[in-house]
């Protein structure tokens, strides 16, 4: 994939232990306003939050991050551990406190991550993610993606592929939301690194056998929030028991697919709104 999403933020330095460039953020809202930090998933970007941003910013400081291998970041592919050095990175340089992490798809690794190393974050919102691969359901020969020759052929039409899917299933329930989902993940697409595919198919698999996102949230001991959708057609809502064992509040969208937040932006925004409420009243 070449090219690069329009730039709506700015570009900040960053230097971390394997990486160090520029990360495209953006930021909405007050800037004494609570904090809600905001990851999109894997082939996105910070335009994913485009729907529940407007809803959210008369009361919370929105910061929204492309990370790395996205969006206007671009820069090398990256698996949660290093994108939540870089944006633990980034919350310092803005001097960020108490905030609560959001996280949707990949992104929810990532909020994870950052939710164990850094004490700028106080609270965690995961978003349609399972806490591993075991039940997941992906399309037949993804892991053909993470060989490299046959993962840069192969790149293109299996992306595109998955945003058709994604869209497909929003359509076909006549949901308004398959236009915007297919809008989105065009353009996203045309800015994703195609060693990502490596990372999330090869990488991600391995990192998650050995310690699921439950047992990361159980031991960051941190008030979480789960949003699943009854009909994401990757995981559905099969990790809901999981992920109350571990400590964590679910909330199930009976009607949502993978991608609540274009979908259900109205809901999707209230319910993390008010989880993140105690952060507007605490001294």
């Amino acid at each position: 994939m070449t090219g690069q999403r329009r730039t709506i933020g700015r570009l900040m330095p960053v230097e971390v232990a394997g990486f160090r460039g520029r990360v495209h953020v953006r930021e909405d809202g007050p800037a004494d306003a609570p904090v809600l930090v905001l990851l999109h998933g894997f082939s996105g970007s910070m335009h994913w939050f485009d729907l529940v941003v407007p809803l959210l910013a008369d009361r919370f400081r929105l910061v929204r991050v492309d990370l790395l291998g996205h969006g206007s970041t671009g820069g090398p592919a990256a698996d949660a551990p290093l994108q939540a050095r870089v944006v633990g990175a980034l919350l310092d340089d803005l001097d960020v406190s108490d905030a609560t992490v959001v996280g949707h798809s990949f992104g929810a690794d990532v909020a994870v991550e950052l939710a164990e190393r850094s004490d700028r974050t106080s609270r965690l919102v995961i978003v349609t993610q399972a806490p591993d691969y075991s039940d997941a359901t992906f399309p037949k020969g993804n892991r053909l993606m993470t060989v490299p020759v046959l993962g840069a052929a192969l790149g293109r039409t299996f992306q595109v592929g998955a945003v058709l899917v994604g869209a497909a299933f929003a359509l076909r329930r006549g949901h308004p939301a398959g236009e915007e989902l297919l809008r989105q993940g065009l353009q996203d697409f045309r800015a994703l690194r195609v060693g990502m595919f490596r990372v999330v198919l090869g990488d991600r698999r391995d990192r998650m056998a050995r310690r699921p996102l439950d047992d990361q949230v159980r031991d960051a001991g941190k008030p979480t929030l789960v949003i699943l959708g009854e009909k994401d057609h990757f995981y559905g809502a099969r990790s809901a028991e999981r992920y109350r064992s571990a400590g964590a509040r679910v909330e199930v969208f009976a009607e949502s697919g993978h991608s609540p937040l274009v979908e259900l932006p109205g809901r999707t925004a209230a319910l993390i709104g008010s989880f993140a409420e105690p952060a507007l009243t605490d001294d």
